[in-house]
């Protein structure tokens, strides 16, 4: 949690980039609109922008040979709870008396940053965190390959196989690079997959 708040705030303290953020609450822009905003040279909005994808405000997506950047809103919120509400606070108040097996899994495998140590071995378990990582992901929106990877990066950094673990177990559909969620009834259960 702490890292996440620093890179954040790093990231944050630099004059161009939260007037980039700023430009982009209003509307998506590409990278020669900010540069005449700002009255910067392209290559520098670009590397402004990558440290702000970097800590996961910003999205991006292609439209020809135009890149568009927009502000991640749903980003901002999650982290200003996490900044408002601390990881160890909020499962502490949402932990039920008799604690869950997944609830159980995640404690041993996630930390306070909502960062994954590691995969377990267990079938079981490792359908706990794919349920835990399905939290990023709504029901009845699209997500490009790049989101879905940007979502599970934010929790470990091996998007490949995660995002492979997740469309095996049926939590995710794919179709021409694009991904939805799947209703949870159709999610394989722990050792099914």
């Amino acid at each position: 949690m702490t890292e996440t708040l620093l890179e954040f705030f790093k990231a944050m303290a630099d004059q161009s980039r939260l007037r980039i953020v700023g430009l982009l609450a209003n509307r998506e822009r590409s990278v020669q609109e900010l540069a005449t905003a700002l009255e910067l040279k392209e290559p520098t909005v670009s590397h402004h922008l990558a440290v702000l994808k970097a800590v996961g405000i910003v999205t991006a997506r292609a439209e020809g040979t135009t890149r568009w950047h927009a502000l991640d809103r749903d980003a901002l919120e999650r982290l200003s709870k996490r900044v408002l509400q601390p990881e160890k606070e909020r499962i502490a108040k949402s932990k039920p008396r008799d604690e869950s097996f997944d609830d159980k899994t995640l404690r041993a495998f996630v930390d306070a940053s909502g960062k994954l140590s590691h995969m377990p071995a267990s079938r079981k378990k490792r359908g706990a965190v794919l349920r835990w990582l399905m939290r990023d992901f709504e029901v009845g929106r699209r997500y490009s390959e790049r989101e879905v990877n940007d979502a599970i990066q934010r929790h470990h950094w091996d998007s490949a196989t995660l995002r492979r673990e997740l469309i095996g177990h049926k939590m995710l559909a794919r179709k021409d690079r694009i991904y939805w969620r799947l209703p949870e009834s159709e999610w394989k259960q722990g050792g099914e997959a």
